[in-house]
């Protein structure tokens, strides 16, 4: 169960530094003197990538402790279906000495959520093979129904 003092939000321009540190903590092995650097290039991604990702940061007590993403990809109009489309989840971690809180489970929520929302018809993501329980609890199933397939799809029950 997610602490009291959980915000899970959007992130916004401000939040670069702190989506900067959940990256580097997440163990890229990046050194001290290339975080300025990074952080710009970061910046220069998340503004790249514009209103089609959003980025959210979990916040404990005020401290960033986990973040994610979706992409919005959107398919060719056709006939009978002018406007399709679908999400992909990305860049999902909670560090680990806040690990097994609910945070994972707020993120996921927090993103499921805006899908919806949304109107998605689905929401893709590629687990790590440690992930795929988390997801499944989330409702998330096998894109081919076997149990080792890493693809996992969330069809959207709105669509």
């Amino acid at each position: 169960m997610p602490s009291d003092d959980l915000v899970v939000r959007v992130a916004d321009t401000d939040d670069i530094a702190a989506v900067g540190s959940l990256r580097l903590a997440w163990g890229d092995g990046a050194h001290d003197d290339e975080i300025p650097d990074f952080e710009r290039h970061l910046a220069e991604w998340i503004a790249a990538e514009g209103e089609r990702r959003t980025v959210w940061l979990a916040e404990l007590a005020g401290e960033p402790v986990g973040m994610a993403t979706l992409y919005e990809f959107r398919r060719m109009p056709r006939p009978g279906r002018m406007d399709s489309r679908w999400g992909y989840v990305g860049n999902m971690f909670v560090r680990e000495d806040c690990r097994n809180r609910g945070i994972g489970s707020a993120l996921i929520r927090a993103v499921i959520d805006a899908a919806q929302e949304r109107r998605y018809v689905r929401v893709v993501l590629s687990p790590t093979a440690r992930s795929v329980p988390f997801y499944r609890r989330a409702g998330f199933v096998a894109a081919d129904g076997e149990a080792g397939e890493l693809l996992l799809l969330r069809p959207n029950p709105l669509s």
